[in-house]
């Protein structure tokens, strides 16, 4: 149970077989069902540096151990609020109480709510090992182009801020809190003219359509009243769809999905894109 993310690291280069836990609420499942038998459990719960946020240099930083019931409360909802939303989303609050913003991106599940969220606002993570403290695009961390380095922590997360509207939507299986069967993040960026938006929980890692991205911000009136007509915006759910959901074939001597499965994703997509874009320019 280290006080410091220096006492933690060290604690990782002494033994490297040791998994750091914060609320465990992904990890603890998977050693209780046996699929995980780590040497030694790294306790982050009395690091405090790791569970507040602060303002620097336009970015809101927060800590890996911020929980996602913290994250949810209206005064950073006022700051971040598709991160909000997407943080009172994801689970019951005995989930939210615990589950950590650093916890979701070390996990890095499908399903992860606050993943698309972080994908679209182009977030940095910082991560410090035994050689220091660096900066990992989210998208690189996630896709495994910049992986975590042997005895390396995520420390914090670094999201610009946008100070536009922006807005977290999904469908999951059944009513109230629970995992997302699709999931879409859009942001403004009124300073770039540009429109952000990632998918998650139809592939392993969230999904940037940026073509549909780039389109759709040329159709958006940024001098004006920030709208464009219903034609365009039902374009632009159907294109984010097709980029995320598209008609592939299937590899020799594994089991297709129904087509009636991958229809009915591709028309909930299109459908919480065009919803989404609907929101951000009302």
């Amino acid at each position: 149970m280290p006080e410091t993310v220096e006492e933690a690291v060290n604690a990782l280069v002494a033994m490297p077989e040791a998994v750091p836990v914060a609320g465990g609420t992904d990890l603890m499942v998977a050693v209780n069902s046996g699929t995980l038998r780590p040497a030694a459990l790294i306790g982050l719960g009395r690091i405090a540096g790791l569970r507040g946020w602060e303002y620097r240099d336009g970015h809101a930083v927060l800590g890996a151990g911020l929980t996602l019931a913290r994250a949810g409360r209206p005064d950073f909802a006022a700051l971040i609020p598709a991160l909000a939303e997407a943080a009172r989303s994801a689970g019951p609050s005995q989930t939210r109480n615990v589950a950590t913003i650093g916890g979701n991106l070390v996990t890095a599940a499908r399903h992860g709510d606050t993943l698309p969220v972080l994908a679209a606002l182009d977030a940095v993570v910082l991560c410090t090992g035994p050689d220091g403290t660096r900066e990992v695009p989210v998208g690189h961390l996630l896709t495994g182009m910049d992986p975590l380095r042997p005895a390396e922590l995520v420390v914090a997360v670094k999201i610009p801020l946008l100070h536009a509207p922006q807005v977290f939507l999904k469908v999951s299986g059944r009513g109230g809190p629970s995992r997302a069967e699709v999931s879409v993040a859009i942001a403004l960026d009124p300073a770039r003219r540009a429109v952000r938006c990632a998918v998650g929980a139809v592939a392993p890692i969230p999904l940037r359509p940026l073509d549909a991205e780039g389109w759709v911000s040329g159709c958006i009136e940024w001098d004006g009243t920030r709208t464009i007509g219903p034609d365009a915006c039902q374009a632009f759910g159907e294109y984010v769809a097709a980029a995320c959901v598209p008609e592939t074939e299937q590899p020799p001597g594994q089991v297709a999905e129904p087509k009636s499965t991958v229809d009915h994703r591709r028309r909930t997509v299109a459908a919480l894109a065009r919803r989404a874009l609907g929101r951000v320019l009302s």
